[in-house]
């Protein structure tokens, strides 16, 4: 099985909610995004969303473009973060799944981009600005190779939820809101009417994500989904931290408090 179906079986065992981690891969270089991977995961991170750099990244908030931003300003490339897995899976059997952009894949080549992505043990690929009708191609060849795509539904998404729905694997990736990804005080979307039509049309977890930026807000979602995502709020603490240490330090904290509130959570 892939390793993100074995990690939300063993949560649902468990009766556990998956605490799902996002941050750029090379922000502030490529050397701390593994160690930084490592420490949140034994801080308790479930499953961990690497962001591939992008200079248009369009469902992003003003905290993730600037990340993306200084690692593209470090040159970080592609193979840079493909070897950086590699890494990783030497110490580390976590679900890893890469956010990216559908014009990096394209310009780095499908075939090739979905070969090395299982080579060095991606998981699965939530592609933000894949168009519904044009992904086929990709599809094939992820599943192919045991790589997920992860469909992303919003609540503009409506009537489409249903084809975006139909070939997703591993998780939905519910967005909270209308608009890009960044912390915010409060959601105004129904929660409750939202995920009961996502679970009409899936019976894969659902996780929810763009806006989650405190502990609260991560246990109120946790009540409509098998999961909540967390990245800008995990990416600022690194960013205002002195030094890449403390910064690992920092998110590494938020992250163990994310998943106790998480655990306390449960009904």
């Amino acid at each position: 099985m892939n390793r993100i179906d074995l990690k939300f079986n063993e949560l649902k065992d468990k009766k556990e909610k998956a605490l799902i981690t996002f941050i750029t891969a090379g922000d502030p270089d490529i050397v701390t995004t593994v160690n930084l991977v490592l420490e949140i995961e034994r801080a308790g991170a479930d499953l961990i969303e690497l962001g591939i750099p992008y200079s248009d990244p369009v469902a992003d908030g003003e905290v993730i473009q600037e990340s993306s931003q200084r690692a593209l300003n470090n040159g970080v490339k592609i193979r840079d973060i493909m070897k950086a897995v590699e890494e990783i899976r030497n110490k580390s059997s976590i679900p890893l799944v890469y956010l990216v952009y559908y014009n990096c894949i394209f310009k780095y080549g499908i075939e090739k981009f979905i070969r090395e992505c299982r080579q060095v043990g991606i998981d699965g690929l939530i592609i933000p600005d894949l168009p519904l009708e044009g992904r086929g191609e990709i599809i094939d060849c992820a599943y192919e190779n045991d790589i997920y795509i992860i469909p992303m539904v919003a609540p503009t998404s409506e009537e489409r939820i249903k084809k975006i729905l139909k070939d997703g694997r591993g998780f939905v990736y519910c967005v909270s809101i209308k608009g890009v990804t960044g912390t915010r005080d409060r959601i105004s979307t129904d929660l409750r009417g939202y995920m009961n039509l996502i679970n009409e049309y899936s019976k894969i977890p659902k996780a929810i994500g763009f806006g989650v930026s405190n502990v609260e807000m991560a246990k109120g979602f946790s009540k409509y989904a098998e999961g909540v995502i967390v990245g800008s709020a995990i990416i600022k603490a690194m960013a205002a931290s002195p030094n890449k240490e403390e910064g690992i330090r920092r998110a590494a904290a938020f992250v163990k408090e994310l998943k106790l509130a998480l655990r306390d959570n449960i009904s």
